[in-house]
Parts: C-alpha cells; sequence; structure tokens
C-alpha cells in the first residue's frame, strides 16, 4: 500500500468490471484519499453503495468530477466523445482525464476537442479483463502484470503522463506509451481480430442445422470454449471497438483472410508440409508468450486445484473468519478462481 495517496480524488464515470476492479484496487493500494463515482442505472448507483468499496456515488457525471484530480471515463468508447462534452464545464484546472476504452485514435478525437485547455488529457487501455459485467464483477487483481498503454496525445504534459503511469504501476500493471494510431494497429491483431473471429466461430457453430446445440455445449473441446469465454464479452462494448477501429480492424482482417485462404489450399492439396511448417511456426509464438510472462504453460485445472489448496489449508488452520485480510483473500481466491485465465492471459479489451 502506498504511504501518500498519489490523488486526493479519483472520480470514476461507469462502474462496470474495469471501473469497479479500478475501485477496488485504488482502494486497496491506498493510491486516492477519495474514489467517487457514478453510473447510469440506478439500479448500479444502488449496488455499487451496497458494496461500500467507494466513499460516494453520485447521480450525475458533472457532480462526479467536481473537484477529482483524476477522472477515469470507465464506459463504452462511443459514449466517451459525449460524456466529455458534459463534463467539461465541471472539471477541476489541473485535472487529469483519462479512459480505459480499447481504441486510442478515435478516442482523442472524439473526446479533446471538448476538453478544455487547463485538463491534462492522458488516454489509457488497460489490457485486462473477463468476458464478465457489472459493479459486481470487478476484482482488486485484475491488472497485476497486465500491460496498461498510455497514449498521450501531442504536447501532452509530462508530469500529468508520469502520474498517471505511476498510478497504473501502483495497481500492478506494466506501463507502456504509444501514439493513438500505433496502439490501435497493434490492437487490431492482439485483440480486436481474435473477438471477431471467435464472435464468428461460435455463430457459426450455433447456426449448424445438422449439429444440436446440446452436442456443440456437450462435446466443446478446450479451444472452442475458450471462444465462447471471448464470444461472451460485453455486446455494447465490442460493438464500439469495431466501428471505431474499422480502418485497422479491416486491415488486419484482410491479412487473415489471406492467410486462411493458404491454409485452406494446403488442406484442399493435402500439402502436409505447408500446414507443419504453419504450426510450427504459431507454436514459437505461444512458447514466446509464456516465456516473457504473459501467460502460465499450467493448465487452467492445475491453477483451480492450487487455489482450493490454498483456501483448505487455510480453513484446516482454523483462521478466524472475523480476520479481515484472510477473510478477503480467501473471497478474492474464490472470485478468481472460474476466470483466472482470462486475468493470467489479460486478452480480454
Amino acid at each position: 500500500m502506498n504511504a501518500t495517496p498519489i490523488f486526493r480524488r479519483v472520480a470514476l464515470i461507469g462502474f462496470g468490471l474495469i471501473g469497479g476492479s479500478i475501485a477496488r484496487a485504488v482502494r486497496a493500494q491506498g493510491l486516492a484519499s477519495e474514489i467517487v463515482t457514478t453510473a447510469r442505472s440506478e439500479k448500479t448507483r444502488t449496488r455499487v453503495m451496497e458494496l461500500g468499496i467507494v466513499d460516494r456515488v453520485l447521480e450525475t457525471n458533472a457532480e462526479a468530477v467536481q473537484d477529482a484530480d483524476l477522472v477515469i471515463l470507465c464506459i463504452p468508447v462511443g459514449a466517451c466523445g459525449p460524456v466529455a462534452q458534459e463534463i467539461a464545464p465541471f472539471l477541476k484546472a489541473g485535472a487529469i482525464v483519462s479512459d480505459v476504452g480499447s481504441v486510442k485514435g478515435a478516442i482523442v478525437r472524439e473526446m479533446a476537442p471538448h476538453l478544455p485547455a487547463s485538463v491534462h488529457f492522458v488516454p489509457a487501455h488497460p489490457v485486462a479483463g473477463t468476458e464478465h459485467s457489472g459493479p459486481d464483477s470487478g476484482f482488486a487483481e485484475l491488472f497485476i502484470n497486465r500491460w496498461c498503454i498510455l497514449t498521450p496525445p501531442d504536447g501532452a504534459d509530462p508530469m500529468a503522463v508520469e502520474t498517471l503511469r505511476a498510478f497504473w504501476a501502483g495497481m500492478g500493471a506494466k506501463v507502456e506509451i504509444m501514439t493513438p494510431d500505433h496502439h490501435d494497429l497493434v490492437l487490431a491483431i492482439t485483440s480486436h481480430l481474435p473477438h471477431l473471429i471467435a464472435y464468428t466461430i461460435v455463430g457459426t457453430a450455433d447456426e449448424l442445422a445438422q449439429v444440436t446445440s446440446s452436442e456443440v455445449i456437450k462435446f466443446s473441446a478446450g479451444g472452442f470454449r475458450d471462444f465462447t469465454r471471448i464470444a461472451a464479452s460485453d455486446p455494447t462494448m465490442w460493438r464500439d471497438v469495431f466501428l471505431n477501429n474499422k480502418e485497422a480492424v479491416l486491415e488486419m482482417l484482410g491479412t487473415f483472410n489471406e492467410d486462411l485462404s493458404k491454409l485452406t489450399r494446403a488442406i484442399r492439396r493435402n500439402d502436409g508440409e505447408a500446414l507443419f511448417e504453419h504450426f510450427t511456426r504459431t507454436r514459437a509464438i505461444r512458447r514466446g508468450i509464456v516465456e516473457i510472462g504473459q501467460d502460465s504453460a499450467a493448465p487452467d485445472l492445475l491453477l483451480r486445484s492450487a487455489l482450493d489448496s490454498v483456501i483448505a489449508s487455510a480453513a484446516k488452520q482454523s483462521i478466524s473468519r472475523h480476520n479481515g485480510w484472510m477473510d478477503g483473500f480467501v473471497a478474492s481466491l474464490l472470485a478468481m478462481t472460474p476466470r483466472v485465465s482470462k486475468q493470467r492471459v489479460g486478452w480480454m479489451g
């Protein structure tokens, strides 16, 4: 935990998986003296108050941002421009304004014109997540050892960029700085195209007349189950991602279609050598991801077993259920177990 908070007040606009995880991590690490938030629906605001993980829940975006040192828009990309226009008159001079969107070029184009010159605009993209959404889905460990990419526009204040870098590092993230356009190209191939493929494959399986839905579920292998997790991601968020990063996604999709055509020809021609060469090359990429610590080679079942062992060990030692630290620790493990692979890989986002 930080001895001195980085910010006095952090305002979160939106409180789903990412907003909720930021709030939990900020609270756990002491990164802000006060956390305030708002959400579009009264139901969500009520639930956030029940969770008790922020200091204040306000009804409007304008109220939330007043006197905040850091404002983070944790909402779909398509909503960021209008919200930036809405909050602009109420922003504190010197405040840092950021976001968590998976597209950055559009964020800069849509938000920057509305923000006053007296604030510092530093867009951000934490490359982490799960298929879950809503105020109950967040957890403080989501960003640990995951990348957060900052994409400050030209002329951004270096001190503001460094302060935001320290904030994300304080939540456990590894921080990289890119231009918005380069970010969008990189994420088009590493995140956006995989999501598009997952939506397509799961949709194709659902439409096969000769295979029943129950068979798809019953006989799903590991690869297909991974696709279903990705395809369960928030539809609004991913609709906005594809529409706002259209050019980069279409470019990567064109390259993918060319490669898919090559594999199609190899299968049709019984060209085992071409298939083997392609699979060997892609296998090496997977090993590289494991070697740099972006994923583990251990099967998910082993990870779940390890978590179960920790929980069982704690129970055997008769640790008091009134011990707040252990209570929170065990609760976090239990919450993370169903989605541990997503947290490790950080491919959602």
